[in-house]
Order: structure tokens, then sequence, then C-alpha cells
């Protein structure tokens, strides 16, 4: 049997076509998004882009689209600019509740290949509605789509729970999970859209780029930029700290590339405040963590972790990318297998 797994992001989608066992024969890439639905008001592009990453999938995998069963997706996939909105489901949660919580659509108006599509809903933090006010506000949270790869982490990797993942993308989402293995909560940050922004709309973006024709060295991680970049986010805040970059790149001889891990340092050392909600919303703390993401990324993060949180957990990583999509993957035919789509 052959399945489409759809990964749709916010500006860019993977279509992987798979066997039961989450073996991957062909592979689709389109650059499109939810993002393209938020900016246009219609889901058009969104849908006609999916269906030619699809289409290239199925070719790349010498198969026909009457040769895949169906297609399952998690995600913004599943959100108010996605293909179909489906609500959250409470915390607790982990892959039964996912199972249970399966949404099936066989509608072209919705995706426009003559084949059923599963979607995996995501997962919100508990609150009252009725008695949660503005002020109670950080105790809120939701996701689409790292559940997905929770479940995948679970099934493919032995972790000894309790554990917190650390998903480190276009946001940092920190997801407390309990000794069954279920979601307990989740805390995020704009970790990735912020440096995008830095780099892109404000006067620190020359200071950390590459001038033309050079790139980083090889295996360049400096502690001691990383340990001075958590020292002045502490004492100073993030936003005079930002404003450091500047200094270094005007006042001091440095380079391009340690200013960049220098904001990198900064934004880092400003996620670790999330963690100390954990505490505050009655979530396990000091467990171990797995950090998932960009391997320069996932240095930095563990590196403030050991050395300046003096987190009593282990802390390890998973850093490749295919790796990484196969989180999706296997977490999606895991869930399937679990609901009885697939044996």
């Amino acid at each position: 049997m052959y399945l489409a797994s759809i990964d749709c992001g916010t500006t860019n989608s993977r279509v992987y076509i798979i066997d039961e066992n989450a073996k991957i024969y062909g592979k689709g890439v389109r650059k499109v998004g939810v993002r393209d639905t938020s900016m246009t008001g219609s889901k058009d592009k969104l849908k006609n882009g999916l269906k030619d990453a699809f289409l290239e999938a199925v070719d790349n995998a010498g198969l026909k689209p009457g040769d895949i069963s169906f297609a399952v997706s998690a995600g913004m996939i599943t959100s108010e600019i996605g293909l179909f909105e489906i609500p959250h489901l409470w915390v607790p949660a982990g892959p039964d509740e996912l199972a249970a919580g399966l949404k099936k659509v066989h509608d072209q108006e919705v995706f426009p290949v003559d084949i059923p599509i599963y979607f995996i809903p995501g997962i919100k933090n508990k609150f009252d509605p009725d008695n949660t006010f503005p002020s109670d506000v950080g105790k809120l949270d939701f996701m689409r789509g790292e559940e997905a790869q929770v479940a995948g982490l679970l099934a493919a990797y032995e972790i000894e729970l309790p554990y917190i993942v650390v998903i480190l993308s276009s946001h940092t989402k920190f997801i407390s999970l309990s000794d069954e293995g279920k979601v307990l909560g989740s805390l995020t940050t704009l970790s990735g859209q912020v440096y995008e922004a830095i780099k892109k709309e404000t006067f620190l973006g020359k200071s950390i780029e590459a001038p033309e024709g050079e790139s980083e060295p090889a295996g360049y991680f400096d502690t001691g930029v990383i340990d001075y970049g958590f020292r002045w986010v502490e004492s100073g805040g993030f936003l005079r700290s930002l404003m450091m970059t500047r200094f270094l790149d005007v006042l001091l001889k440095t380079s391009w590339y340690e200013r960049k891990l220098f904001v990198e340092s900064l934004i880092a050392s400003e996620d670790m405040h999330s963690l100390q909600q954990f505490k505050e919303m009655g979530l396990p703390q000091d467990a171990n963590i797995v950090l998932v993401g960009h391997e320069g990324r996932c240095r930095i993060y563990e590196h403030i972790l050991k050395n300046k949180m003096n987190w009593k957990g282990d802390v390890r990583a998973i850093t490749d990318v295919a790796d990484i999509d196969m989180l999706n993957i296997k977490g999606a035919v895991d869930v399937l297998k679990r609901a009885g789509v697939l044996k």
C-alpha cells in the first residue's frame, strides 16, 4: 500500500510517497504554504501547490495517482488558513488521543486530488474559557504539527520519560511529555521569525551577513560569545543586547560570524525564560531534554542549558534534516496504525 504524507508549513510544503512502514519512495516540493492563504485570503494557491507537489512525488516514485490509497497530514494545514480546520485536542493528549481525533475528508474542494486525506488534530493547553482572562494569557499555548513530531519521536527513539521536547524552527516550542508519553502542555516563542525579521528588517542585518564570496569557517563555535550574550540578556534585557550587535560591528574588531553567533545566542538566552514558566504551570522541571533542529542552534541551546542554566537532566539533539523529516512521517504512520487505518 502507498500513501502520501503531506508536510505543509508556513512558506514551503513537501509531499512524500511512503508505505505502511514509513519507507519513502518519492518526494515533491513546492514553495507554498499557509502564509499564502493569510496574505491573499484565498486557499487556491495552497491547494494547487499541494496538488503539484503530490503529482511530482508520485512521478518521482514511479507510480500513478491511482496507486495512492490516501494522504495524511498535520500542522497548520488543519488551521483556518490551511485546507480544513479541525479543533485542537485538550492536554493531556498522546498518540492514542491523536488517533481517536483523526478526521477523514474525501472532497476535491478541500484537497484537489481524488483520494481521502486524514487530518491529525493539534493540541492545546488546558484552560477554562469562562474563567480565563487576558491577564492569564501566559498560560495559553497550542500546537499544530509538533504533535506528529512527538508521536514520531516516541515511535522511533528510546527515550526515558518524562521528557521535554524542544523544537527549533520558525518558532521555539517547549513541549512537556508525561511518564505515559502524553503532551502535558507547551510553551511557544517567535524565535526563528524574530531572527529572520532582524536580518531582513533592521540595520543589524548587514552586521550578521556574510560578505559576498565569504562563508563561515567550518565548525565555528565560540562558547565565549554565547556566554557573554547570555550575560547581557540577563543584565540588560533582550532589546538592549540586540543593539550591542551594532557596537560589535562599528566600535570593535569582530567578524560577521561572531556577531551572527552573538545574535543567535541572545535569542536562545531569551528563550530560556520560557522554561521558567513550567513551574508556574505545574509542569515537570529538570526532565531530560531532546532538541530538534539545525545543528548550530541545538549546540547553542545545549551549551546554555548545561553551562548557564545548570540543567540537571540529560540533553540530546536530533539535527540531521532527514531524521527530522522522518519524525513527521513516522509519527503520522504510528497514529494511522493506532487508529486502525493501517495494519
